[in-house]
């Protein structure tokens, strides 16, 4: 394996264990050029399943496409990237559970959608700006109007307190 910071070809791996999602293997390895150490995955190559877009085109499923997306729209937020990839993981295991052959656009980033909605409600707007393609302020609000509730509490009064 190739080392991240000295671009050597020679390491050796301190720990190895699986993944949470038990569909990768998480391996620790150090260089033993630079010292430095770094994390790889190994993982079993599946068939192909392939993305419809929505203009009709066809793509091979990336995971990474999947946690780039996740990173984009956690920029910032107090989401750990662990959390972002045991994510990614679920995602490509309902996928590749699911289908066999194809799957749309919309079913990958609907699936985002609701993942994002429980881990962080910051990164599920950002992403739905994104991939709703909001055309104006009215429909971005009818994508916020779920996640806030707008509860009114009658405000408190001071009457019958003390000096009135």
């Amino acid at each position: 394996m190739q080392c991240l910071f000295c671009k050597a070809d020679n390491d050796r791996v301190i720990n190895s264990r699986a993944s949470l999602d038990a569909l990768s293997v998480k391996r620790r390895r150090e260089c033993l050029e630079c010292g430095r150490r770094f994390t790889t995955y190994e993982r079993v190559e599946k068939s192909p399943v392939r993305v419809v877009k929505k203009d009709g085109s066809r793509d091979n499923f990336d995971r990474n496409k999947i946690l780039s997306g996740l990173l984009k729209a956690c920029e910032k937020r107090p989401v750990s990237t662990e959390a972002l990839e045991n994510v990614a993981s679920e995602i490509e295991r309902v996928i590749y559970d699911k289908f066999e052959r194809e799957v749309d656009t919309k079913f990958i980033g609907e699936l985002i959608m609701r993942k994002l909605g429980v881990l962080d409600k910051v990164a599920y707007v950002r992403f739905a700006s994104v991939y709703r393609e909001f055309k104006d302020i009215d429909e971005f609000l009818n994508e916020l109007k779920p996640l806030v509730s707008v509860t009114k509490k009658p405000k408190k009064s001071n009457r019958g307190k003390g000096g009135e």
